[in-house]
């Protein structure tokens, strides 16, 4: 194996995360009709706010409570319970990407491998357990744990450190999002894999050690 580590995000890497059926469960035992236009304005307050967490300007507790404060609101209820509930039906709705399954099957036991992902430690456990996946992985590194998010190097530090400090050189980070996996992952001085997905920008001075379209294509470039 040309790896010794192959470190993977989460979201849209290992899992699918279609968080308009999710937020359309949550809401629906919450009596609520979510429509695609509520969804459009629920990602205009989302999105700025992953992006400021990303960053290290809010927290992921400050990230929780400001996506749904509005709702929280006119429901009379809290944000906790909007973000328990979404995260739960998440979990129900979550799949594997095509190839995931069949790629960690071809490298488990041959190298060793690991999640670095900046979602939320409420979904990780359950989603692995509903995949069939808790034996997979050797380390688990959430940011809402750590307090750092990707692409912070205090994030990759800390993986590398439960790694027990293997050579650079035979690390791997895979990931979708350039911002946070590659970027964070060139920083870091490890190779990159970036999973290109079909409406996915190229940014100009993020660069991939490799790019590849579906995880199936991942297997020849790890078995070196």
């Amino acid at each position: 194996m040309r790896y010794d580590w192959i470190l993977f995000d989460a979201d849209e890497t290992l899992f699918s995360f279609d968080a308009f059926a999710g937020l359309t469960k949550m809401f629906q035992r919450c009596g609520v009709d979510f429509s695609r236009q509520d969804y459009l304005d629920y990602e205009q307050v989302n999105l700025p706010l992953w992006v400021d967490y990303q960053n290290g300007h809010i927290t992921a507790a400050e990230l929780k409570h400001k996506r749904f404060q509005a709702w929280a609101e006119k429901l009379n209820t809290t944000t906790d319970t909007l973000n328990s509930g979404f995260l739960e039906a998440m979990a129900e709705v979550c799949t594997l990407l095509p190839g995931v399954r069949e790629l960690l099957e071809f490298v488990h036991g041959k190298a060793k491998l690991g999640i670095i992902t900046n979602g939320f430690e409420d979904l990780q456990d359950i989603r692995l357990e509903k995949n069939g996946l808790t034996g997979y992985f050797d380390h688990i590194v959430i940011s809402e744990l750590v307090g750092v998010a990707k692409p912070a190097q205090e994030i990759f530090s800390y993986a590398y450190e439960k790694m027990d400090y293997p050579s650079k050189s035979r690390v791997l980070m895979v990931g979708d999002n350039l911002k946070s996996d590659i970027l964070g992952g060139n920083n870091f001085g490890i190779d990159t894999c970036w999973l290109r997905h079909d409406n996915s920008h190229t940014e100009r001075h993020i660069s991939p050690t490799f790019t590849i379209r579906c995880m199936s294509e991942l297997k020849n470039i790890v078995a070196g």
